[in-house]
């Protein structure tokens, strides 16, 4: 880990042993969002990804709730786009499309308001996490249903060892910072 920015990101994420349940490692985001160079840092990181991998094919950012909610919208303004809400079911006004998917201990869903995108936009999904990619996944079949082109979904941290980007199946997967 070489380059100076994404050593200060991972400086601020910190571990906390055995939450919320015995046996999770849980990581810690607060820290850099309360310092505001490291957040920032995690901002560029991303948009510089995306200015490469996609150039100027990218139509909206959008964010999956509630912590997506935190760097999706700086990241579509560092790119100079919009930014969509992908919510818990039950919290858009208006008319929605909404999706559900499996937890592990029950069954959850999303939502997105049906005049958010127009079909064929492309758009890139963010979250502060991939854990075990179900989330994700469905945010990915729930713009589907919008026909709208999801490019990438990206995070700032990734959890390798629950393997969620495989969940994700063709479509790409990028994380700042990697933890088993």
């Amino acid at each position: 880990m070489a380059d100076p920015q994404l050593q200060l990101v991972a400086r601020r994420i910190r571990s906390f042993p055995d939450f919320p349940t015995p046996g999770v490692l849980f990581r810690d985001i607060s820290p850099l969002l309360k310092d505001p160079h490291s957040f920032r840092a995690s901002i560029s990181l991303l948009a510089n990804h995306l200015k490469k991998t996609h150039g100027g094919k990218i139509d909206y950012i959008a964010g999956l709730d509630s912590r997506g909610f935190l760097f999706g919208p700086s990241l579509a303004q560092e790119l100079g786009l919009g930014f969509v809400l992908i919510r818990k079911q039950g919290k858009l006004p208006g008319p929605t499309v909404s999706t559900s998917y499996t937890l592990e201990y029950g069954k959850a869903g999303l939502e997105i308001q049906r005049d958010a995108l127009e079909p064929g936009q492309k758009v890139v999904v963010v979250d502060d996490l991939l854990a075990t990619g179900g989330t994700m996944r469905a945010a990915c079949e729930l713009l589907g249903q919008l026909r709208a082109e999801v490019l990438e979904c990206v995070s700032l941290v990734e959890l390798t060892s629950l393997k969620g980007r495989e969940k994700l199946g063709s479509v790409p997967f990028f994380s700042l910072l990697q933890y088993e």
